[in-house]
């Protein structure tokens, strides 16, 4: 019997309309569009801003968009997973309200919390349900509203991030296309580096953590910079060996979007030209979950079937790994 593996066959996207920009953030903290273009290299990130919406919101808009775009029908829809760090609520699923609003009825649905890295770790889980040959169409969502977990009296963290989310259909195939490969790694040493302190049972919501701003993002930005680019590089590397890929043989990277100082410095390591590097950080900046799609839907017509792509991103916990893709569209084709 031919072995099944799973490959994207559409992708769907959704970005806030309103427009935060570094001009509007020096306004509220000590910087500029200067200092923050030449640090992290974000010019604009989009924010939700309408009341009552949260991550539910985006990730309905992307797949409600991929659903359209794959003209696939809502009754076949066997799983959705949506990788979040922002849910709408402690519960029930963000995934479980995305199910209801777009009306599927014969899925099942879940979350998956790896941060930055979650869609990563939710497309190896997807493609694991569809070669297990029990689903045939599987949803992964990244989608993120980051404004709701950021202090903006904060200049470490508030220049960094914004709301946004995309998403990819999953079907089973025979041919030598789809998810090829994965590195994944969890190492726990993230925590003193990057949280957020209160609002889980250790420490649970009082008038002492929401007067100490303690619901909000704190990183250490160098350590996580340093960990962020060794453990990018060395699972890129272990998965480029191990499918015995040359560097010539890599049609894309597609890096989470934290920084295009890491960015940089990981495509570097790698000996990959920037031209073969998928950026959007500068309209976008790090929307955590969401980053990985968002870039498959902004780049989605440069990629030929059979192209070799490469995606990679890290997290807090931490959280990292390396996903080895072969293209199985001409992204051109609408």
């Amino acid at each position: 019997m031919e072995s099944i593996n799973a490959v994207i066959t559409g992708v769907g996207g959704y970005v806030p309309d309103y427009i935060l920009t570094n001009d509007e953030i020096s306004k509220m903290v000590d910087t500029t569009d200067e200092w923050i273009m030449g640090r992290i290299g974000i010019k604009e990130r989009r924010i939700l801003k309408e009341e009552g919406l949260g991550t539910s919101y985006i990730a309905r808009k992307a797949a409600k968009q991929l659903i359209q775009r794959t003209k696939t029908n809502p009754d076949d829809i066997d799983l959705v997973i949506v990788a979040t760090t922002t849910p709408d609520y402690r519960f029930p699923s963000t995934a479980s309200i995305v199910c209801e609003r777009l009306g599927l009825k014969n899925t099942f649905a879940f979350d998956m919390q790896a941060v930055c890295s979650g869609f990563l770790y939710a497309l190896e889980t997807g493609a694991n349900f569809i070669r297990s040959g029990n689903y045939k169409k599987v949803i992964v969502i990244g989608a993120e509203k980051m404004s709701s977990i950021i202090d903006y009296t904060d200049r470490a963290t508030c220049p960094i991030f914004g709301d946004g989310g995309g998403a990819v259909m999953l079907e089973a195939t025979t041919e030598n296309v789809g998810i090829m490969d994965a590195v994944l790694r969890t190492d726990g040493k993230g925590l003193p580096f990057l949280h957020i302190k209160a609002g889980g049972s250790v420490c649970p919501p009082s008038y002492y953590t929401l007067d100490n701003k303690m619901h909000y993002i704190y990183q250490e930005g160098r350590t996580v910079f340093k960990y962020a680019v060794a453990n990018m590089s060395d699972a890129c590397e272990a998965l480029i060996e191990r499918n015995h890929l040359s560097k010539e043989e890599i049609d894309w990277v597609i890096p989470h979007q934290a920084n295009q100082r890491i960015i940089a410095a990981v495509t570097q390591r790698l000996g990959i030209p920037p031209e073969k590097v998928m950026v959007n950080i500068e309209r976008y900046g790090n929307t955590s979950a969401g980053t990985l799609p968002l870039c498959l839907w902004n780049f989605e017509n440069k990629f030929k079937k059979g192209d070799n792509l490469i995606f990679t991103a890290f997290g807090a916990g931490f959280a990292w790994g390396a996903i080895y893709v072969k293209w199985g569209y001409n992204g051109n084709k609408e």
